[in-house]
């Protein structure tokens, strides 16, 4: 069995013979077996291992195993300690995904910290089919139906073709120590139902169950191919990005058999559960939205848009500029001056009376009733009605700030119209010159 696991990591996964890699080891049966062999074959490992303390004295005596077998094998060892329980709480999560959530953000913390070249996991066949049963149970689209990736960007999992049983063989093989988790034996966690009531009817159903399942998960992901290449060819016709905003044309999506199925392709990465009422944007008023945990998806008359949430929305906010400031540079970059002369006007610059101007300024977004005389046109002009007749996007509406004078009286729609009431005339003493920058 020694022979057939180095022969396996030999041959496929030679490329990581001179990185700089960090194996992830719990102190069970599998971390134990993958740290043995890659230290066998001189590979450059180090160790990281999270105490969850979760099980007491129990999560110590796995800490300090792990230390142990770092001594015995001459390779670096990291370890943390977590308050898993408080962080769940925290985070409204399961016990398990704040433990997962803790894992990899410390892993990927540690690859910075150090330049490990690859995360290395544990994870065998018998994990892999877990998984797909776990997603299968839950629902899921194609992704989660072909399981564990083999490598998922940094993270490499050796182990994946062989069996749970292949590994036992193998440490009793060698004689080699682990830790056992007793918490495995419980069929609390919907994986350990599966694994020791489900997966043991279907091995009995079907002894060869593994290898069908790696022939099934081959398939799935040959046509889980198809649609990635699908997708990548319609892409430049459907998606325009605008800076921090992603256009999603909704005319040409809604002329495909299956909106619906490109739409969870395009925003699946952002975080969306409610796939139906994402679909049903197409058909919605403009304004309606859907929110993600980290993205807004906003229906604006032809175009779906998609831009991250503010983590306090700087639309709420009003920003106060002095008598003597010459600048600010959040939440947008102004630069004020007192002038002899008044140059060439355009939508980034303006010049106003100074002797009109009540300090300090105001700086925020457009509210109801707001109103101005924007030059070049007769009389007053709600904003709302500007930004209709401007054609602005709602999204453009919220990203559109107003100054004013202290009182309110709005000065400049800021980078498109001045109000007209505060311009410079002939009589004008103390010319101000307000520019936007950047």
């Amino acid at each position: 069995m020694l022979q057939k696991f180095l022969n396996h990591i030999n041959t496929n996964f030679s490329f990581l013979k001179d990185k700089k890699l960090l194996i992830a080891i719990s102190g069970g049966v599998d971390s134990v077996v993958l740290t043995h062999l890659l230290s066998a074959l001189n590979f450059n490992i180090s160790l990281a291992h999270c105490n969850f303390n979760l099980r007491g004295k129990e999560s110590d005596l796995d800490e300090v195993f792990v230390i142990k077998l770092g001594k015995e094998l001459k390779v670096p060892v990291f370890t943390k300690q977590f308050n898993t329980t408080q962080f769940s709480k925290e985070n409204n999560q399961s016990t398990q995904i704040a433990a997962r959530e803790l894992r990899y953000s410390w892993f990927q913390k540690l690859a910075e910290q150090h330049s490990f070249d690859n995360i290395l996991t544990a994870h065998h066949a018998d994990d892999h089919i877990e998984t797909f049963l776990i997603n299968l149970t839950r629902g899921t689209g194609l992704e989660g139906l072909t399981g564990i990736p083999e490598i998922n960007g940094n993270i490499v999992r050796p182990l994946l073709k062989f069996s749970r049983n292949d590994i036992f063989t193998f440490v009793k093989e060698n004689h080699i120590d682990w830790r056992e988790d007793k918490s495995n034996a419980s069929t609390k966690y919907i994986r350990n139902k599966i694994r020791h009531q489900v997966l043991p009817i279907l091995k009995e159903i079907n002894p060869s169950l593994l290898e069908t399942f790696a022939k099934t998960t081959a398939h799935l992901k040959e046509s889980q191919q198809i649609i990635e290449d699908r997708i990548e060819k319609v892409t430049p016709e459907i998606l325009i990005i605008e800076e921090k905003v992603l256009k999603i044309c909704i005319e040409k999506i809604a002329a495909f058999s299956n909106p619906k199925a490109y739409l969870y392709q395009f925003l699946k990465r952002y975080n969306f559960t409610e796939w139906n009422d994402v679909y049903n944007l197409l058909s919605a008023q403009s304004g309606k939205q859907v929110f993600s945990k980290t993205h807004v998806l906003l229906k604006d008359r032809t175009f779906l848009l998609l831009f991250k949430k503010e983590p306090s929305p700087v639309f709420e906010n009003v920003f106060f500029i002095d008598k003597n400031q010459t600048e600010i540079t959040k939440p947008i970059q102004l630069q004020f001056e007192d002038i002899k002369e008044k140059s060439t006007e355009n939508k980034q610059t303006i010049y106003i009376d100074k002797q009109l101007l009540i300090f300090p300024l105001k700086l925020r977004k457009w509210e109801n009733g707001d109103f101005f005389y924007p030059t070049g046109m007769k009389g007053k002009k709600k904003v709302s009605k500007y930004f209709k007749d401007e054609k602005f996007s709602l999204l453009e509406k919220q990203n559109t700030w107003i100054l004013c004078n202290n009182n309110n009286h709005v000065l400049w729609i800021v980078g498109h119209r001045q109000d007209n009431r505060f311009k410079i005339t002939k009589q004008t003493s103390t010319t101000f010159k307000i520019s936007l920058l950047g």
